[in-house]
């Protein structure tokens, strides 16, 4: 097999076969061709994405790898990695302005907006997530970032966007590295701080979305809400 994308037929090169039949024909390999443009010594663009799929398991978690890791992967180097992870932002990013006329008002319809963020995060990241009297969307603060198995925020930090922004409520979400979103008792406890202190100043808390990976017998996420705990 050669290793040159310009040996292969016409109708096989990437390029050429989204512009004929569209993107959906492209596997994720020759997707990612197309942004790594060449390839290396001994290895086309497309052998080299899927040397990255295998690597990485799936696009989700490829996407979650950062600019300095995915630069030493053989073949990528700093600007293909800058492409990479600029595409993957791109798609995130598209993503949410598609939902942002959505209200906000079930767990499922949170969960499809922020898993693509989310879900393949190496570290638990924490969201706030303010809407308005529609439910609809209207901006969304990083409150932490912590480590693979902990993340840590005083409700002040939580509750002071959503005051000072004047949003009418708020949803609170974030991710579980393992995959499984099932709640600890450190995710319950600080849940029902925030419960505590939204009622104290009258604020309307909606949620809080556990993101997690779905598998066999197990959810993708964990919904506080669902479960009662947020009335």
């Amino acid at each position: 097999m050669s290793d040159r994308i310009s040996d292969l037929p016409l109708d096989e090169r990437p390029r050429e076969k989204l512009a004929k039949l569209g993107p959906g024909a492209l596997d994720n390999a020759e997707l990612l061709a197309l942004f790594l443009r060449t390839g290396m010594k001994g290895r086309s663009a497309i052998q080299i994405g899927r040397d990255l799929l295998e690597h990485y398991g799936s696009i989700g978690s490829l996407g979650s790898a950062g600019v300095d890791e995915l630069a030493r992967q053989p073949g990528l180097g700093l600007a293909k990695a800058c492409q990479l992870v600029a595409a993957f932002e791109l798609g995130a990013r598209a993503a949410r302005e598609q939902l942002a006329s959505t209200p906000l008002d079930s767990p499922e319809m949170i969960h499809r907006t922020f898993s693509p963020q989310l879900a393949w995060l190496r570290h638990e990241k924490l969201l706030v997530a303010l809407v308005d009297t529609r439910l609809r969307h209207s901006g969304t603060i990083e409150v932490s970032a912590g480590s693979l198995t902990e993340t840590v925020a005083h409700p002040r930090e939580i509750l002071r966007p959503v005051i000072t922004r004047g949003a009418y409520g708020f949803v609170l979400i974030h991710n579980h590295p393992s995959g499984d979103p099932s709640p600890s008792r450190a995710d319950e406890h600080f849940t029902r701080r925030i419960t505590e202190a939204a009622d104290l100043l009258q604020l309307r808390f909606l949620d809080h979305i556990i993101v997690g990976r779905p598998d066999r017998g197990r959810e993708a996420y964990f919904s506080f809400r669902e479960a009662g705990i947020i009335g």
